[in-house]
């Protein structure tokens, strides 16, 4: 069973799942907070009206942040409103599964963080409910939903993380493109997360066919697949493992492979010189989530695009690029206008995600043995 995090009291305290479920799709009316109604004198025939009940001051969250990440931006959100949220950390593909599951009886109240090719598929298939949030002008057009499902939070575009000791000692310089991941050098030591997982390699999935050609972009992971130490279910833990040195190279998110280089691992960040794709992570409303719950996450998502809350990705020292124009870009950060970025079609993405994960499924390599 996954874990809950609360942010009460303590930094990482775990706590198990103890949701009660909402049996309806419906929203509870909306009540005034910690008020009883008044009730008028009525006939004796007429049952009296029952109080109100007080509005929740709980919120439940499934997010793709890194467990130590989350923790700093949920401990905020409950500074600045005092609505008690809890966790559980999914990468960005298990979210979805646990939201298709959990389609007649959603656990959680709010999707946050990862990227937004995956909310696409899920609002596809129904599970997001729109919403607007306040001030929503102020984010830049193209990194908006169009269609009101999501809303973004941060930018990040794909690199490689390679470990600087296993360098000198291959004597090999670092990868600059894709196909130098090919060669017989990297033999056991690229990893990457399986894209039917994780929303960092679904990215990368879909950026190669994008770059490519789908044809030519499956040969490519045939070919890759000979040299791949391991898949991983989280797009982050690639990165991980190439600092510790378990790995020669990781291919993840830049904001994913500098937060673990700003700690002292030997790490070098290289870019594909054929061009990279970038992900628009999003936060959005889970369609039929607890009743109680609702107007709470609706305030989550008002506060999660402020300037308040992404001036956190400078002092969280996570180097992911804030959306909001007025918030403060973290000092290192790896701007998308400094790369050869592809104009990566996130709609197109989410509509085929289903389709690519399964050819990927079944002629790269299916999730056996992914950890």
């Amino acid at each position: 069973m996954k874990k809950w995090v609360s942010t009460v009291g303590s930094l990482m305290m775990a706590t198990t799942l103890g949701l009660v479920g909402c049996s309806s799709g419906t929203q509870a009316p909306k009540q005034e907070a910690g008020g009883t109604s008044q009730v008028a004198s009525t006939p004796a025939s007429a049952a009296p009206a029952a109080p109100a009940a007080p509005a929740s001051k709980n919120l439940t969250i499934y997010t793709a942040y890194p467990e130590q990440e989350a923790v700093v931006y949920i401990d905020e959100f409950k500074k600045a409103t005092g609505i008690e949220a809890k966790f559980v950390r999914l990468s960005a593909g298990e979210t979805l599964v646990r939201l298709q599951a959990e389609k007649g009886n959603p656990q959680a109240s709010i999707w946050y963080g990862g990227p937004s090719d995956t909310f696409i598929a899920a609002a596809k298939e129904g599970l997001l409910e729109k919403y607007k949030p306040q001030n929503a002008d102020k984010i830049p057009e193209n990194f908006q939903d169009k269609d009101g499902y999501w809303s973004p939070v941060y930018v990040g575009a794909l690199g490689f993380a390679v470990n600087s000791d296993w360098l000198k000692k291959s004597g090999i310089p670092a990868p600059e493109s894709w196909d130098d991941l090919l060669k017989p050098e990297y033999k056991g030591n690229v990893t990457m997360a399986h894209p039917g997982s994780s929303g960092t390699s679904y990215t990368v999935l879909a950026t190669l066919v994008q770059i490519m050609g789908e044809d030519k972009a499956f040969n490519y992971f045939k070919k890759l697949n000979e040299n791949i130490r391991q898949y991983t279910k989280s797009g982050s833990a690639p990165a991980k493992q190439a600092g510790l040195g378990e790995t020669g190279v990781g291919i993840s998110f830049a904001h994913d492979i500098l937060a673990p280089k700003n700690e002292g691992y030997p790490l070098t960040l290289s870019f594909p010189k054929e061009g990279t794709g970038y992900e628009v992570g999003a936060v959005a409303l889970i369609k039929n989530g607890p009743a109680d719950e609702v107007e709470n996450a609706k305030k989550f998502i008002d506060w999660a695009i402020t300037k308040e809350a992404q001036d956190l990705y400078e002092t969280s020292k996570s180097f992911r690029l804030p959306v909001n124009p007025d918030a403060t870009v973290p000092e290192g950060a790896t701007k998308l206008t400094d790369l050869k970025v592809i104009n990566y079609d996130a709609v197109w993405a989410g509509e085929n995600r289903d389709a690519l994960v399964k050819k990927f499924e079944s002629q790269v390599r299916g999730k056996e043995g992914v950890k």
